[in-house]
Parts: C-alpha cells; sequence; structure tokens
C-alpha cells in the first residue's frame, strides 16, 4: 500500500521528459534575461539630441503680423473708417531670459621667499545654461520670462482717414489697444 503513495507522488518534473521541460524554462528564462541586458546596450549611447536654445512661441515678425491684421479688423469697424491698411514697427524683438547655473572659484596661493610675499589669486567663472527635456525627448534651454516686443509706432492708412473725427476715433482705438501715447500713430487718407 505505501508502495502506490510512494508512486503516486512524483515530482512535477519527473522522468526524461520532466528534465527537458526543466531544461526548456531555464534556457528560455537565461534568454529572456540576456535580452534584456543587451536592449538596454542599445538604447544607451547612440542616439545624440539637438539643444534647441529658443522657446519663442511666435517670432517678432508673427507677432507684428497677429497685431497688425488685429488692428485692421478693429480699425475697419469704426464709422468712417473705409478700407485699411496697417503698419506697425517694433523697438526690438521676442526677448527670453534662460536660467542658467553659475559657479565661481577662486584660488590663492603665498610664497615667502627672503622676507618677501608673493601672492597669486587665480579666479574661475563658468556660466552654464540649465536644460530641460521635452516629452518628445528634445532638450532645450529652461525659459524663465519670455517679454513680448514692445511697439515703437502704428500707421494707419484707411480711405476716412482724411476726417479729422474719424482721424482721432482710430488714435483712440489704437492708443487704447496697444497702450501707446498718441504721438506714435499716425492716421492718413487713402487714395
Amino acid at each position: 500500500m505505501q508502495d502506490d503513495k510512494k508512486q503516486e507522488k512524483k515530482p512535477l518534473f519527473a522522468g526524461s521528459n520532466g528534465n527537458k521541460i526543466k531544461n526548456i524554462i531555464i534556457v528560455s528564462g537565461l534568454v529572456g534575461i540576456a535580452l534584456i541586458f543587451l536592449s538596454s546596450l542599445w538604447d544607451s549611447g547612440a542616439v545624440e539630441q539637438e539643444v534647441i536654445p529658443t522657446t519663442t512661441a511666435i517670432s517678432a515678425q508673427e507677432y507684428t503680423g497677429q497685431l497688425e491684421a488685429r488692428l485692421c479688423e478693429i480699425i475697419s469697424r469704426i464709422e468712417g473708417a473705409g478700407e485699411t491698411q496697417v503698419m506697425i514697427t517694433l523697438e526690438s524683438g521676442v526677448k527670453t531670459q534662460y536660467a542658467t547655473e553659475e559657479r565661481h572659484v577662486s584660488q590663492s596661493t603665498s610664497e615667502t621667499d627672503n622676507g618677501l610675499t608673493r601672492t597669486e589669486t587665480n579666479e574661475e567663472s563658468e556660466k552654464q545654461y540649465i536644460i530641460v527635456q521635452d516629452g518628445n525627448g528634445a532638450q532645450r534651454a529652461l525659459a524663465i520670462t519670455e517679454q513680448q516686443p514692445v511697439v515703437k509706432g502704428v500707421a494707419v492708412v484707411c480711405t476716412g482717414g482724411g476726417d479729422p473725427a474719424v482721424q482721432q476715433r482710430i488714435i483712440d482705438a489704437v492708443t487704447t489697444v496697444l497702450d501707446l501715447s498718441s504721438r506714435k500713430v499716425c492716421v492718413t487718407q487713402s487714395n
């Protein structure tokens, strides 16, 4: 009776088929570990990423074009203005300030020879931009602040620009929208 129980309790991988299965599982596990290890080696260095120094959403030219189009639309709706063209000049382009990390090292050495002391001082300064990686994997400098261009002047040419009342309404609209003084706005009549 006990011999029957011993024969019933066989290990899971008993016999010659069990050894084959056991060996297949071990080899498969080792191959899997080796593939994981090799895949980490392939990703580690071959790709060199480009550093993009600016994150400006729009250029100064695009900014000017958008402002001109919006002003043209607003001015053409003013009673008596008629067909309108607008030109805007800027003092400067978009100004972006980037985050930096600065390191200063100062080293002094003193030598005394026959009662004379000689001191040498070496100072080094290093400034590096802080680089971040965006969701697409591209690297760029970290922008802290971005200043939009300052409007220098506005010229408005419209069919109703010869009427002083229309001129004043246009100047009022432009100075209010752009926070300019009236001397920076010129309104004239088109032919």
